[in-house]
């Protein structure tokens, strides 16, 4: 099954990064180039039956799987970084970490009202 497949090429690493956290690493994927196609192929086929207008990629490896994404299914690739990273005004979300908290931002016309977008984003951890 791919999904065996795929979840085969994620690690865990216990206890990072800080004790009591189960991080996933995802490298391992990133660095094997069928395992990284069979995983964008996969995620494309869930995400296409939403009809997204973009695909909002948050920093940095988010970035690694929205840019594939956006550029197997044809999409616009909408960056959200770190705060003070973008040159044009922006709009800015705080949210809580197993481990903390920080602050994204996104350009405030990256995005239309009444469309649908879909978040890439990298973080699979628990705590």
């Amino acid at each position: 099954m791919l999904q065996t497949q795929i979840k085969s090429l994620i690690r865990d690493v216990p206890d990072f990064p800080k004790p009591g956290i189960l991080f996933k690493d995802i490298t391992p994927l990133l660095a094997d180039a069928s395992g990284f196609a069979l995983a964008i192929d996969q995620l494309a086929a869930l995400i296409q039956p939403h009809a997204p207008a973009g695909l909002v990629a948050i920093e940095s490896r988010g970035f690694i799987f929205g840019a594939a994404l956006a550029q197997r299914m044809k999409l616009p690739l909408l960056p959200v970084r770190k705060q003070g990273k973008l040159p044009s005004r922006t709009v800015s979300a705080e949210y809580q970490l197993e481990y903390g908290s920080d602050k994204v931002e996104m350009h405030a016309d990256a995005v239309a009202r009444g469309k649908t977008y879909v978040i890439v984003d990298d973080v699979i951890a628990t705590g």
